[in-house]
């Protein structure tokens, strides 16, 4: 019959409680627990650490029973799958009821929550999605992201998560840690929460111990209301009739355009060949989404494909795309002073050393400084917005649901008004 008995060996200021295990048939196992009694406190009648004021004895009493009792179920499970008792199988499973690094990654998977992650990741570039397609690369890169995140207040505070660490309190500090050391802004963080909601949701489903602390309210994922500009009517043909002799900038003038007139991602724009053109309409799966569009071509488009005989302008990287674009909208007199934000140099100080690091910073700019390859997409379904109907606008973008898009567009409140406006005007008898 299988016994557990607890012991220390020394008779020091502070005593090593080691475990003592005899799974019978004349085996005997025995290893440290890492709990600790002081000098003089410890009972080997009572089992037990005697009333101290140098440590909780109740606590550490209370590990001990519940550990005797643990090791004994996981002993009785062990009958039946053919588990093979030996001392390193005591060390295993001591370290997973107290929450320690055993260096079997199928038990630190299920303890410490960075293990945890690296092995969803791991798993995740094999898996497919309910629509049975792989894992999107970018999604895989935001996991990795947070990952690193995560790691960062691990290392500020010196402590590694466990899965059960992950609740308000990791919360609060997580958000604090974001926005005052890394200085993030809300709408950022909130992606990197979203993903610590879906890895310990996704542990809680598989068994492990999680605290539910990820399921309340409490347990946001902040949002933060973004000042993209978008580009307007007057403001685009102002751009396309501008004359530009710089051989790249006018190249980027014309990738700029035909973005602002299909609405493609710049993943998508910058790759669009003659092969995506059939009957006056453009054909692309898009990269991120591989969601099929058909857009028409719109006729300042064709005059671009017309100047350079039916080809698309020379391919251009997405950097220097949005370099240049800012620079021709600084030549088209896009220059009005607006409320936005864009990417600033900034100076922090890390592990006692000064770096520089890149954040979106909020303020009032020179409209064409805020202009970026995705005020393309942006202004396409703003300014269609009142004039096409939703659905329309929506199946050309890809947008999912039309709060998506409603929060995606950029109409301000004066806007608005302004088309009320103009319907009351051109309804004055219905309103006389």
């Amino acid at each position: 019959m299988a016994s557990i008995n607890y012991r220390i060996k020394t008779k020091s200021d502070w005593n090593s409680i080691y475990i003592r295990f005899k799974p019978g048939n004349k085996k005997d196992f025995e290893i440290n627990t890492g709990l600790k009694a002081p000098k003089n406190r410890w009972s080997t009648s009572k089992q037990e650490v005697l009333s101290t004021t140098k440590i909780s004895s109740t606590k550490v009493n209370i590990k001990l029973k519940e550990l005797k009792t643990f090791i004994t179920r996981e002993f009785e499970d062990s009958k039946t799958d053919g588990t093979l008792i030996t001392t390193k199988w005591l060390k295993e499973q001591t370290a997973t009821f107290l929450n320690r690094e055993t260096k079997n990654s199928q038990i630190d998977n299920k303890i410490f929550f960075v293990n945890f992650i690296d092995d969803y990741i791991i798993k995740s570039r094999t898996r497919k999605t309910k629509k049975n397609t792989p894992v999107a690369k970018r999604t895989i890169q935001h996991y990795e992201t947070t990952k690193r995140k995560v790691e960062s207040l691990e290392n500020k505070i010196n402590k590694r998560f466990k899965i059960t660490d992950i609740d308000l309190d990791f919360h609060s500090d997580f958000l604090l840690h974001l926005r005052d050391d890394q200085y993030l802004r809300d709408s950022t963080i909130g992606g990197y929460i979203d993903d610590i909601k879906l890895f310990i949701r996704t542990a809680d489903n598989k068994g492990i111990k999680v605290v539910n602390d990820y399921k309340l309210n409490e347990f946001f994922s902040p949002s933060y209301e973004t000042d993209d500009i978008y580009l307007n009517s007057k403001e685009i043909n102002k751009i396309y009739e501008t004359q530009i002799d710089n051989e790249k900038l006018s190249n980027a003038k014309d990738w700029l355009i035909i973005g602002l007139y299909t609405g493609l991602r710049v993943s998508d724009l910058t790759k669009l060949t003659l092969k995506d053109i059939n009957d006056d309409f453009i054909y692309k799966k898009t990269h991120k989404t591989k969601f099929p569009v058909i857009i028409p071509i719109h006729k300042h488009v064709r005059e671009i494909l017309n100047k350079k005989k039916g080809k698309f302008p020379k391919k251009i990287s997405d950097q220097k795309f949005n370099d240049y674009i800012k620079e021709v909208c600084k030549i088209a007199g896009i220059t009005e002073v607006v409320e936005g934000a864009k990417i600033c140099p900034l100076e922090i100080e890390e592990n006692g050393k000064k770096k520089i690091i890149h954040r979106k910073k909020d303020g009032k700019f020179p409209k064409y400084e805020l202009v970026t390859s995705h005020t393309c997409r942006r202004s396409f379904a703003s300014n269609l917005y009142g004039k096409l109907d939703t659905l329309t606008i929506m199946n050309i973008t890809g947008h999912k649901t039309e709060s998506q898009f409603l929060d995606y567009i950029k109409i301000t409140p004066k806007e608005y008004a302004i088309k009320l406006k103009g319907y009351w005007d051109k309804h004055k008898d219905l309103f006389d």
